[in-house]
This record gives C-alpha cells, structure tokens and sequence, in this order.
C-alpha cells in the first residue's frame, strides 16, 4: 500500500473534544478539577503540584471488606492512641521473625493490628513457614477454573509464557463472556482491568492478595458482580523464579520493573504481549516497600503508612488519562483504605547513598510497568505495601491492604466503564492525530522542593515529623523537547528493536520499494559510557548504556527496501517516542539495541513510501 497525506483533526474539532471530556471528567468527579496545561511550550506535567494525599471525603460508602472474620487473640498489648479501638494484633505464622531480627519493637508493632478479618491462601494458613509456592499457586488457579462453554462467570487459565527457569508465567482470566480470548473479551463490550503481582519476588503480599481475589472473582464470591461491567485479568506472579529463591530479581538477576520498555527478559515479553492483546482499560501493580534499611539508617524512622501509592508519572502520558487515574483511582482508592482503617500517601523512596538525604516519587523514566502501561493510555498505578524486611510479619494486614487497594479499583473501572471507554477513545484518536505536529518532551525531570512528612520513632512507635529534601513526580520539568516527527525510520539491521516494538503493540511497517523521505538525523556530539539508574541508584541487572548528546541535521535520507517505518499517526506512539529518541538513559540506543546513531531517522514530514502488506 502506499502512503498518502494523512488527514489531521481540525484545531477547534479537538478543542470541542477536550471540552467535552472535560465536562464529562468534572461531573463524574466528586473533587475539583484543576486547570487544564493549555498554552504551547508549558512545562511537561503530569497532575498539579500536590505534596499531601487526598483527605477522605465525608460520607464515603466502603464495600465490606473480603476474607472471613478473624478470631480475636487471648490478649493484646494496649494499641497506640492512633490505632483504631478495639482493635489486636494477632501474631501470622509460627516462623514470624522475632522481634529481635524486626526493625522495630513492640510499640511500632501495636500501630499495624490484623485486620477484622482474615485471608486464606495456601501462604496464609496457620503455622505456616513459607509463602505460597509455585506449585500451590498453579494448583489454587486451576482448581477456579470453569469448565468452557459454562453460562454465566467464567475463570480460564492461561500460561501466558516461561520465567527463565521454565516455570510457567500463569494467568486467570474471569469475565461473563463466552470465550477468555481476546477478541471474546473486546466483543463483550465490558473493559479489562488487569492486575499484577510479585513483578519483585521479595514482595509476597501482593500475590496472595490477587490468590484471595481470585477465588471471590469465582462464581458466588463477594467480587462476581463485578464481571457485569468488567474483565479481570490476574497475574498472580510475575516473576516466580524470584518468589522461589526469595530474592527482589528474575534468574538473570535482571529488576523485572526496569524492563517493561527494553523487553530483555522473558517474563517482561509475556506481560508485554498480554497487554498488546488485550487492551486492558486499567494495569494495577502490587509491590511492597522497605520498612526499615536505608530508611533507618538515614533518617533514624521508619516509614508509617500502610499503603503508598502513585500512578503513571513520565513525560507524554496524555492529560486525561493522568486525571482519570487521579479523580477516578487515586481519591477512591485512599478513602477505601481509610475507611478500613488503613493509611496511605504518595509513593515515595530514597537512593542508596546514605548521605543523600532527599526522599524522591517513584521514578519518572518510561522503564517501569507503570509508566510505560502509562504510556499505553491505561489508568496504570502502583499499590506498595510495608513488607521488605519485615518477613512474615503483619501479613495479614498487608494483604488487607492489597485486597482493599486493588478491590477499589476494579469498582472504580465498574462505576465508571462507560466514562473511561469515552476517554481512551478521545484520547486514542488525539494521540495518533498529533504526528508531525507541535513539540514532544524527550527528556524531563521532577520537581524538586522540601516537604513536611511524618514518620514513626522505631523505639518510642510515636509519630515523627520530618522536613526533607522531596523530588515531586506530579509535576514533571521538560528538560529536553524537540518537534514530533511523523515517525521514526530505521535500518535493516534494527530486527531486535523491530521486534520489542511490535511487543509492546506498535505498528511496525517494512519498506517494500527504495524512496527517499526528509528526516532528521544526529551526529553524536558526546559520547561516554554510563551506568543505568533509577531513583535509588544504579538499576540491578542492567548493562552499562551510552550517554550521549546529539546535534540534529535535517536533509533528505535515502531509504532502502527492508527497512523499518514506524508511524506516529497510532494510539500509542508515544511509546515509540520513548524508545527512539537517542540522548535518553531509557532509548533503545542507549541500551543497544539499536547498533549506532545512523540506524535511525525522525522522519518530518509524511512520507512517500510503498510497505510491504501486513
């Protein structure tokens, strides 16, 4: 087929549809909307500027929470004045870490009691040692399923690839559609929400919450009626081999949350290709956070709140799609916690250097599940609960706390299915209509201030108020922008790059016939070898990357047959954007996939060129 000038959406036809999704937005939100970033050349943001999490609003209905009602203990030491009254530890487990090996003492501990009720799974039965093992968990998913063609609630299994060690990555799809497949859940006319756990095998929480959630998505369970308005995919665990060996990395020693762009393992690859096929409207990711380590060794407290939270946070998520996650996740998912009892703020970690002082977001690169879902017009969002460290202790609570988190947003997606269907398509056509049009962040920054945030004395368990160094991710600094092209040009030898892209569900065209197209190209103008890094340091498992800058030169290229054409002119081309612009630490470049700098071109203006048939 051959290319043509593509049509564009005409200026006063997208500001009629901002200002309608903007109405929409503002009534199916119950808190203000703020003003909406307008002018060209205003800075990369991602929300407003807000250091506090959202108070709980007056009058808030929470669901009854799942799992059954626990026992109450014999007895209990008398809970701080801020636990809830009434309210008792019980201790999880026989092989609980003694208080001895625990960063804290029994003050801190009376300020997280088990909840009212209790969670069963294979990894949460009484006495029990060890968190649930692969072998459980692929039996605990098989025993829900359905048989096929079964009317009403129906749980497939799916192995939706291998971990390294050739365990299997699994997979439970619950929906009232006749089929589990793709194109069975896309004609249901009900949007997916898909729900990750254990991505880090150091985090178990998460995945015997999604076990629990799993058996109350089956038919009679307390989630079912749910699947009126919504899919459910749950991934139970991401990353088994890392669960197996109790350690934070796949096999390979690779952090699986820094691959979800570069696509270098195969448990990133499977998670890549299930959200291609699927679409999912929503991706919650459940991880646990460091209860003591360098929070400890730093600042001398720990760490208070139950659950931290944050969604997707880097540059070009659409606008809509960061007030979505904000009006329609973030709000309901705090007062849900709150209304059981639990606290929450916005993620937040510190880097490994003990005289770094400053407290940063969550990262801001698009190489995290989050940000690069994000990036795929989904409501992405992080759910951590307090666990690394801490061994079995407070399992129940922190279970609790997933259960609530990721409960509330699937009911948010129910309440709210049509609403969010209406923005991802608006935002689907506006993302895809603003090739080789206006300017494209390249590179960003967070914003950095100080903030008054409270912590918890480990000796004393009484509330610490600290003012610290704080990185914001809500309102991200454009370092860098350049003007979009209309794509992005590569080589015949750019088939590793080809094929990540075509993973994360970008269209990918072969050129069929020679041609010529006017392109902008670079020329290195430094180049030095650099470690990869994140907010808490150098990135585990990743090789050394090219750091680069670049003076661009824009003149007509030649572009021979079997090379590659990707187009901006689709829904997630900002994906594209993320992963071919050279001069970032994230770029296919950067990490060598693309072999040099004269493997690729942003192509500026529509090209002529004949394809190959897809």
């Amino acid at each position: 087929m051959k290319t043509s000038s593509r049509a564009f959406l005409l200026s006063h036809s997208r500001q009629l549809g901002l200002l309608g999704l903007a109405a929409l937005l503002a009534a199916c939100s119950s808190t203000p909307l703020p003003p909406w970033p307008s002018a060209p050349g205003a800075p990369a943001s991602t929300t407003p500027t807000t250091a506090a999490p959202p108070k709980a609003r007056p009058g808030v209905v929470v669901a009854p929470p799942l799992g059954t009602p626990a026992r109450p203990p014999a007895a209990a030491p008398s809970p701080l004045p801020t636990t809830p009254e009434g309210v008792t530890i019980t201790p999880v487990g026989a092989a609980q870490p003694s208080a001895a090996n625990l960063p804290f003492g029994a003050a801190v501990a009376a300020r997280f009691p088990d909840p009212t009720v209790r969670y069963h799974t294979p990894g949460l039965a009484e006495g029990r040692s060890s968190y649930t093992s692969n072998a459980e968990l692929a039996q605990w998913l098989r025993d829900l399923q359905t048989p096929p063609g079964a009317a009403g609630t129906h749980l497939a299994l799916q192995e939706i690839g291998q971990a390294q060690s050739g365990t299997p990555l699994l997979g439970l799809i619950a929906t009232r559609a006749p089929g589990a497949d793709p194109a069975s859940l896309q004609a249901s006319g009900r949007p997916t929400v898909l729900l990750i756990g254990q991505q880090h095998g150091d985090e178990p929480a998460g995945s015997e919450a999604l076990l629990a959630m799993a058996r109350e998505l089956a038919p009679g369970g307390l989630l079912e009626p749910l699947l009126e308005q919504i899919n459910v995919i749950l991934v139970p665990r991401a990353n088994p081999d890392g669960a197996e060996a109790s350690q934070r990395n796949t096999t390979n020693g690779v952090d699986l949350n820094r691959d979800h762009l570069l696509l270098t393992t195969p448990e990133a690859q499977a998670l890549a290709q299930l959200v291609r096929n699927y679409r999912p409207l929503a991706v919650l990711d459940a991880h646990e956070y460091t209860v003591g380590g360098r929070f400890l060794q730093k600042f001398h407290a720990l760490p208070r709140y139950d659950a931290l939270l944050q969604y997707a946070t880097t540059p070009n998520v659409p606008e809509f799609i960061t007030k979505a996650a904000r009006e329609w996740y973030y709000q309901p998912m705090a007062d849900a916690l709150h209304g059981q009892g639990l606290s929450s703020d916005w993620y937040y970690t510190t880097s490994t250097d003990l005289q770094d002082m400053r407290l940063s977001m969550g990262g801001i690169r698009p190489d995290t599940g989050r940000n690069v879902n994000g990036l795929k017009n989904t409501v992405s969002m992080l759910v951590e609960t307090r666990g690394i460290g801490i061994g079995r202790a407070h399992l129940q609570r922190r279970v609790h706390t997933q259960v609530t988190a990721l409960a509330s947003a699937l009911r948010s997606t129910a309440e709210r299915a049509k609403s969010l269907e209406q923005v991802r398509s608006f935002v689907a056509r506006d993302v895809s209509a603003q090739a080789c049009r206006g300017q494209v962040v390249i590179d960003a920054a967070p914003t950095r201030s100080e903030r008054e945030l409270l912590m918890i004395d480990p000796q004393t368990g009484a509330d610490r108020s600290l003012r610290l160094p704080w990185d914001s991710a809500l309102q991200l600094q454009a370092t860098k922008s350049r003007p979009r092209p209309c794509g992005y040009w590569l080589s015949a030898d750019a088939g590793s790059a080809v094929q990540r892209l075509r993973l994360l569900g970008l269209q990918v065209l072969q050129v069929a016939e020679n041609g010529s197209v006017l392109a902008e190209t670079f020329t290195a103008t430094t180049t030095e070898s650099a470690a990869r890094e994140d907010v808490r340091g150098q990135v585990e498992g990743s090789d050394a990357i090219v750091r680069v800058e670049v003076a661009p030169h824009r003149a007509a290229i030649d572009v021979p047959a079997g090379s590659y054409y990707v187009p901006l002119g689709q829904p997630w081309a900002n994906l594209a954007v993320a992963a071919l612009e050279p001069d970032t630490q994230s770029s296919y470049f950067a990490n060598h996939l693309l072999p040099s700098l004269t493997d690729s071109a942003r192509i500026m203006a529509p090209p002529a060129l004949v394809f190959e048939e897809d």
